[in-house]
């Protein structure tokens, strides 16, 4: 840093020249002409070169600088804070505290700056004490607007913060939404499709060759056929519910459900298939008991559990059905003593991009959809659903569902 003084000669001009700049900084704005002309005497020309620091972060300095010509940034290291011009002033402070700097400053031009030094400023305030009260009424007012400065930069990173956060919420989305389309297209090309390619051939086999095939063979196929079916029917069913959850058409439309009347309805549909593995079910679900839910919704919960406690329970294993109110909920749970989940499964089971998808005891296939709809349900109906499980020792789904009450009309 290059630092010269007497190269310009201090005449009226020049004198004149300095008290129109002091007057443009803020903390001598409310200063008479002759506390001016005395402060105008007192400065010190600077000139440094472009790239050269005034001074580094950590320095003691006891003086402000004004500048007339060129520029300066102030920085640690490489993050800039801000940059000051001609006319823009800094180091104001250190004409009343000679503390440490918290920032470098360096040009970023060749810069003609005028210097006030802590010690001739005292000097000027001692002799008036008028200067004192203008110059800390500045200070003060300044430090208040780099307060509201403040106030708004923090406000603008809540604001930033904010954004931020709805985006990541937006990408989540997208990322869930791309999920959902990866696995309608995995359920189209091939789960949709194989059970429609079995059914296909078997017919085709029955209409070209039905001469040569015994009845009992026959009976086989048109059993496969009738297996076969029914899978695609009820994945499309659950593709059906699944696409009117996702596009917003299902409405939730909540009112009195008997549960016990519901469970009974439902295991009624599986009575026959759980006979045939010789799997008993309990029910121990109190009459009287009513949620506050869209019945519908609470049938189809019902109806893929108790589907897949019957299809991963063993023969002779045991399901049971039970519900009781907890506070302003009914807490449903259907166990079974079947086959059971693996840790690292049951994080996936309620997943859309998980494909997970198991065949059952007697190799009845699922669709990889049940869970996810039974989830979306209950939760759209105000209630939450858990699963613990334990291979080879069964699985329990536990679900809460609003009760209905008195105080709901």
């Amino acid at each position: 840093m290059g630092v010269k003084k007497g190269d310009i000669k201090y005449d009226e001009n020049i004198i004149k020249e300095r008290i129109d700049i002091l007057k443009g900084v803020t903390i001598f704005s409310e200063s008479g002409n002759g506390i001016l002309e005395r402060i105008a005497y007192s400065l010190e020309d600077v000139i440094i070169e472009n790239n050269e620091t005034v001074f580094h972060k950590g320095d003691e300095l006891n003086a402000m600088y004004i500048i007339v010509k060129g520029s300066v940034k102030v920085h640690d290291g490489d993050y800039i804070f801000t940059e000051f011009g001609p006319k823009d002033f800094f180091g104001e402070y250190s004409l009343i505290d000679s503390s440490v700097r918290s920032a470098s400053v360096t040009t970023t031009a060749s810069t003609h700056l005028l210097r006030l030094d802590q010690e001739n400023f005292l000097e000027i305030i001692e002799d008036d004490v008028d200067v004192s009260k203008a110059v800390l009424k500045a200070l003060i007012k300044r430090l208040r607007n780099n307060n509201i400065l403040e106030e708004r930069l923090t406000q603008n990173s809540l604001k930033i913060k904010k954004q931020r956060d709805e985006l990541d919420k937006q990408k989540k989305v997208l990322e869930e939404l791309n999920a959902t389309k990866d696995k309608f297209f995995t359920i189209i090309a091939h789960d949709l499709k194989n059970p429609f390619n079995t059914v296909i051939g078997l017919a085709e086999l029955l209409i070209d060759r039905y001469e040569t095939y015994e009845s009992s063979k026959i009976k086989e196929f048109i059993s496969q056929i009738h297996k076969f079916s029914n899978n695609a029917y009820n994945l499309l069913e659950d593709l059906l519910q699944w696409a009117k959850s996702q596009t917003g058409r299902m409405e939730v439309k909540p009112g009195k459900v008997d549960v016990f009347e519901l469970a009974v309805e439902n295991v009624n549909l599986f009575q026959e298939k759980a006979e045939n593995k010789k799997i008993k079910i309990n029910l121990n679900i109190s009459m009287g008991l009513f949620a506050n839910v869209a019945r519908n919704m609470l049938t189809t919960v019902f109806r893929n559990l108790i589907s897949n406690a019957v299809k991963f329970t063993s023969s002779r294993g045991v399901i049971t059905i039970e519900a009781k109110p907890v506070n302003d909920y009914i807490e449903i749970s259907i166990s079974d003593t079947g086959v059971g989940i693996s840790d690292i499964n049951v994080d996936k089971i309620f997943k859309i991009d998980s494909n997970l998808s198991t065949l059952g005891t007697e190799d009845e296939a699922g669709t990889g959809l049940g869970l996810i709809i039974v989830k979306e349900f209950v939760e759209k109906n105000g209630g939450t659903i858990d699963v613990t499980s334990k291979e080879g020792a069964g699985t329990s789904f536990t679900f809460k569902v609003p009760i209905m009450n008195d105080k709901i009309i």
